[in-house]
C-alpha cells in the first residue's frame, strides 16, 4: 500500500477529501494521528488506495467513495444554525436535508439570525479552498444597519476597521437605500472572520439589524425561496472551482 500509485489508485488524503471527510491537509493530520485504517491496518502518510477495493475507516467508521460531486445552493432562513447538530436543540440547516442520501456539509457559516446563500457540498477540498483567505473568494451581503452612515463611516468600512483580530481587509461598500432611521448597504468581503459584519457595524457606530448573503464567488442567490435549494449546474460548478483556483477534476 505504501507509495503505490497504479491505475485506479489515489493518495489516501485525496480520497478522504473527495469523500467529504476533511480537506487534504486535515486528512494528513488524521493519518498522522493514527485515526485512519485501510483494510484493517493503520494507514501511513504516503499511502494510496483503490476506492473500488480498499476498505477505509476513520475513527472506526467506514468511509465510502462519493458517488458523485454534490454542490447545492441553499437559501438559509433566519432562525437556524449552520451546523450538523446543536446542543441547545435549535433547528439546523441540515434539518432541511434529512434524507439526502449522501453526506453533505455547509461551506462556512451564517449567523443564527442571518439569512441568504449557503453552499453545501461533499467535496472537502473545494470547501477548504473556498474558505481559505489565500484565495479571497468574495462574499456579498445586503446589510441593514441602524442610522444613516456618513462618508467617514463608509470610508472606514471600505478601508478597514479595527476589531479583535486586527484590521479588517478592504471591503466594497455601496449604499443601496436610506430609510427613516436605518439604511441598507451592500458589502462585499474577501475574508470571513467570525461575526465580522456585525462587529464592523458596531465599530463605526451603526449596529447591524439584518444580514442577507446574496452571492458567494460566482454563485448568486437569485430567486431561491427561504428554505429552498437547488443543485448547481455544470457551468456554475466550473466557475466556482475556478474562483478558488481548483480544477473541476482535482
Amino acid at each position: 500500500m505504501q507509495g503505490r500509485q497504479t491505475a485506479g489508485m489515489m493518495r489516501l488524503q485525496k480520497f478522504l477529501a473527495q469523500a467529504g471527510v476533511a480537506s487534504r491537509r486535515a486528512a494528513e493530520q488524521l493519518i498522522s494521528q493514527g485515526r485512519v485504517e485501510v483494510n484493517g491496518r493503520r494507514a501511513e502518510l504516503g499511502s494510496s488506495v483503490d476506492p473500488s477495493k480498499d476498505r477505509v475507516r476513520v475513527d472506526g467508521k467506514s468511509v465510502a467513495a462519493k458517488s458523485g460531486r454534490v454542490l447545492i445552493a441553499f437559501n438559509k432562513p433566519a432562525g437556524c444554525v449552520t451546523t450538523a447538530s446543536d446542543p441547545q436543540g435549535r433547528k439546523t440547516v441540515m434539518d432541511f436535508f434529512p434524507d439526502f442520501g449522501t453526506r453533505i456539509f455547509p461551506v462556512g457559516r451564517l449567523d443564527y439570525d442571518a439569512e441568504g446563500l449557503l453552499l453545501l457540498t461533499n467535496d472537502g477540498e473545494l470547501a477548504n479552498h473556498l474558505l481559505h483567505p489565500r484565495y479571497g473568494v468574495s462574499k456579498v451581503y445586503d446589510v441593514k444597519i441602524k442610522g444613516h452612515p456618513d462618508k467617514k463611516a463608509i470610508e472606514e468600512l471600505r478601508s478597514g476597521v479595527r476589531i479583535e483580530e486586527g484590521l479588517t481587509a478592504p471591503a466594497e461598500v455601496e449604499v443601496l437605500r436610506l430609510l427613516a432611521d436605518s439604511a441598507w448597504l451592500r458589502i462585499t468581503l474577501h475574508q470571513g472572520w467570525n461575526r465580522q459584519i456585525k462587529r464592523m457595524g458596531l465599530a463605526v457606530g451603526h449596529p447591524v439589524l439584518k444580514i442577507r448573503r446574496i452571492a458567494y464567488g460566482p454563485i448568486a442567490l437569485g430567486r431561491l425561496r427561504p428554505g429552498g435549494h437547488k443543485a448547481l449546474n455544470p457551468e456554475e460548478i466550473r466557475k466556482l472551482y475556478e474562483s478558488c483556483r481548483l480544477s473541476v477534476s482535482h
